[in-house]
């Protein structure tokens, strides 16, 4: 069951037909017939299995390295467009030459995942992360509940509570702890071991239970509601660090854990945490939008100083991204016109600085005045998961709303 089927939709978010209807059809053309097809006709290692990341404007391949987040990523998108919008068979073939590809080249025999490989699946690069390991998973999870694959779920679960180890000490992954380095946690691996409970489980509380009450619990730690802030790192208890890492903002993580955890306030029916998590959508995108230029700050500091990340006033994609949905779920559950506008001026930027209405595709990459700084619609962080993901969770749900509005007209 899809999280939107559990939302009681708010009453006054079914006051914006005819409009709902028309973002509906024009998010299911870009996904359908621009983005889908750009990625499909361009990303596919016909020889060797798996898909190309790095492919230009116009879809040429730059760099035949393969990245194991965007293997496992892209065999999740397409095994869910098989499993929720139509059973074609060619995207069931794409999403399991992915997994295959993972399976056969870039597991490890320890349950490690290797990072980066060559275009033939020879080991590249070994990160000290659990990131591989987590799209391994959700690769698998994927395929498995498209096609009713026992084996590949019991894996999937498999790998899931190997990760949930390696989270609790990240010394098994070779990050050790050196003597002037404070304890601290990053909200990255909560929030992304939250999202991942809900693949690999299709959204069923009781065998998770613990570990999303634990995840939960920790992202809140993030959270400091007075300031109206969601911090990057904070110490084991969720008191603020010191120095530049302790004051740094990432709007879009934000975003996207506040509707990491929606999705869960939803299932457990949990009204306080829903009302966190609208939150936490709304004061992220508050802090991180540009008044002046428009779009989201891809990194802030906390108290103003310019953040020591160089790129921290570049426009990303997976941001807006992020914000697509978040503001449009929260306009679900709340009707609140102001989730609305945020929603509507999320989507006038992204639409007009991201998508390529010449070749398909979206942007990565702009600068602060929206210029792109690459014409690449791939690279080895970006694939085919962020853009089709918000458009399919946007497209679904405006057709809920859609269904909804047309149904109180007949009434």
């Amino acid at each position: 069951m899809l999280t939107h089927d559990l939302i009681e939709l708010s009453p006054a978010a079914q006051a914006h037909e005819p409009t709902v209807r028309e973002l509906r059809v024009q998010y299911e053309t870009e996904l359908f017939e621009r983005v889908l097809p750009f990625w499909q006709q361009h990303s596919l290692d016909q020889r060797h299995g798996g898909y190309f990341n790095c492919l230009t404007r116009t879809g040429a391949c730059y760099d035949t390295t393969k990245y194991s987040w965007l293997q496992g990523r892209q065999a999740w998108m397409f095994s869910t467009f098989f499993r929720h919008v139509e059973q074609k068979p060619v995207w069931l073939d794409i999403a399991q030459s992915g997994v295959s590809f993972l399976r056969q080249h870039a597991l490890r025999p320890d349950g490690r995942v290797f990072f980066s490989l060559t275009a033939k699946g020879k080991p590249i690069y070994q990160q000290r992360k659990i990131f591989s390991e987590c799209f391994y998973v959700m690769g698998l999870a994927g395929l498995g509940h498209a096609t009713g694959d026992a084996h590949l779920l019991d894996e999937a679960r498999t790998g899931l509570e190997q990760i949930w180890a390696w989270s609790q000490d990240l010394a098994e992954v070779g990050r050790p702890v050196h003597g002037g380095q404070p304890e601290s946690q990053a909200l990255a691996i909560p929030m992304i071991l939250l999202n991942l409970i809900e693949v690999v489980g299709d959204g069923e509380v009781d065998p998770y239970r613990n570990a999303i009450d634990e995840c939960i619990t920790r992202i809140k730690r993030h959270i400091h509601t007075g300031e109206r802030k969601v911090y990057e790192h904070v110490r084991p208890d969720g008191h603020l660090l010191t120095g530049a890492d302790g004051r740094l903002l990432n709007p879009g993580h934000a975003i996207e854990a506040g509707w990491f955890m929606q999705h869960w306030a939803l299932r457990l029916g949990d009204r306080e945490l829903q009302q966190l998590s609208a939150d936490v959508v709304r004061w992220s995108y508050e802090v991180g939008w540009d008044d002046e230029h428009g779009g989201l700050f891809y990194f802030l500091d906390a108290e103003g100083y310019d953040p020591v990340q160089l790129e921290w006033f570049m426009k990303l994609w997976w941001p807006h991204c992020e914000a697509l949905y978040g503001h449009l779920l929260n306009y679900a559950i709340t009707g609140d016109a102001a989730d609305w506008e945020a929603f509507m001026e999320v989507h006038d930027y992204s639409f007009r600085r991201f998508s390529d209405p010449d070749h398909g595709g979206w942007y990565g990459y702009l600068d602060r005045e929206a210029r792109p700084t690459s014409t690449s619609k791939g690279a080895p962080y970006k694939g085919f998961f962020h853009v089709p993901r918000a458009l399919w969770l946007c497209w679904s749900l405006l057709r809920r709303l859609e269904d909804c509005t047309l149904s109180s007209g007949d009434r």
